[in-house]
């Protein structure tokens, strides 16, 4: 049985995490929960677990990864505060069931050095997917990796149309159900892009060898092309429940969690272009994650801030990604890249994303 500690457990993945130990009590007990703010949640789910451990707040999720002993640790945190967090748990030797991709992100290479082999299991679906595939070949059999993207809300619509959106139709994801920034960021198409740079710094493939394709199904999760033209891909209706267990049990599958295809219906999938013109934030994530360091940092960052505005009311749909690219242009990086210009490099891109957002207000 595999002890766990879920971080964000009163959020989308954590919910989704308690119904797979729900559903496998004889796998899985639930030692530690850490949430943002909802205690009254987060009460109701430790009597449900028999949980003694819980907490709120980023701080109180580093201190329960460190001193609590577990084999997972599930990072269901949204944003870069889950940084702390995660390598938290690198350092206390537990298996990291990652969802906060920006932890990794942001972290790059200092997040990528406390990892031992296998020690980050990704728990997006999209990179779950390719760890999937990735089974089927050695690294240098890869040829290049495929991520699917829905298209969010917006699919097909042109830059001009995409002014006038508002917060609520940006959170109208046709498929999938999450938390306001990663819906929002699925709309901007920034999500995407975050994961181009997780998918780089999990499996170690050229940017060059990462492509995005839009797959409105939310059917198939991702694709590896291998040298000799073969393609492996893993397909599942669009239930996150999947990949958290094997976050949980990787690499073993755990029986029943979802659902799978029905091969008897007649179905149709399609897959499309990425329009870069209007949905910009791919190809920016690229360079931001050839420039390395601070970069992909500030990237998110400054994002955050942005979604915020929108939120708010502030600025409008495309100022998301021009405040991003502004706040970029800026940026002056550390000579050398630790926890501490890491940290100043945050707080210079979010106080420069205040600006910028300030000229920009409507």
């Amino acid at each position: 049985m595999k002890r766990v500690v879920i971080l964000g457990s009163t959020g989308s993945i954590g919910e989704q995490a308690l119904d797979v130990v729900r559903k496998n009590p004889q796998k899985f007990q639930v030692v530690g929960l850490i949430a943002g703010s909802s205690a009254e949640r987060v009460a109701e789910q430790a009597a449900e677990f028999g949980v003694e451990h819980t907490g709120l707040g980023a701080a109180a999720a580093e201190q329960l990864v460190r001193d609590l002993p577990a084999d997972v640790v599930l990072n269901g945190i949204t944003g870069s505060i889950g940084l702390g967090p995660s390598i938290a748990a690198l350092k206390a030797g537990r298996t990291l069931a990652l969802a906060n991709k920006e932890s990794l992100i942001v972290g790059g290479d200092l997040v990528k050095d406390l990892a031992a082999p296998d020690q980050i299991v990704p728990v997006d679906s999209e990179h779950s997917a390719i760890a999937q595939a990735l089974r089927s070949g050695s690294h240098d059999e890869v040829r290049r990796l495929v991520l699917t993207a829905s298209g969010g809300p917006f699919r097909g619509r042109s830059r001009a149309a995409l002014a006038g959106v508002t917060p609520a139709q940006a959170l109208a994801h046709p498929t999938w159900n999450m938390g306001r920034v990663v819906t929002t960021n699925s709309a901007t198409l920034v999500n995407k892009g975050l994961e181009v740079i997780e998918a780089h710094l999990l499996f170690g493939i050229s940017y060059g060898d990462i492509d995005v394709v839009v797959h409105p199904q939310s059917i198939v999760h991702s694709m590896v092309e291998f040298v000799d033209g073969s393609t492996i891909a893993q397909a599942s209706p669009p239930d996150m429940r999947l990949p958290i267990a094997l976050g949980l049990n990787w690499p073993a599958r755990v029986a029943n969690v979802g659902a799978p295809l029905d091969w008897t219906t007649a179905q149709t999938w399609n897959f499309e272009p990425l329009d870069d013109q209007a949905f910009p934030a791919v190809k920016l994530a690229k360079e931001v994650g050839r420039a390395r360091g601070t970069y992909p940092a500030v990237y998110n960052a400054a994002n955050e801030e942005a979604v915020d505005a929108f939120h708010d009311g502030r600025i409008g749909f495309l100022d998301i990604i021009d405040t991003i690219q502004a706040v970029l242009d800026a940026h002056n990086p550390p000579e050398k890249l630790t926890l501490e210009s890491l940290g100043e490099a945050e707080r210079s891109a979010r106080a420069r994303a205040q600006k910028v957002i300030a000229a920009r207000e409507r």
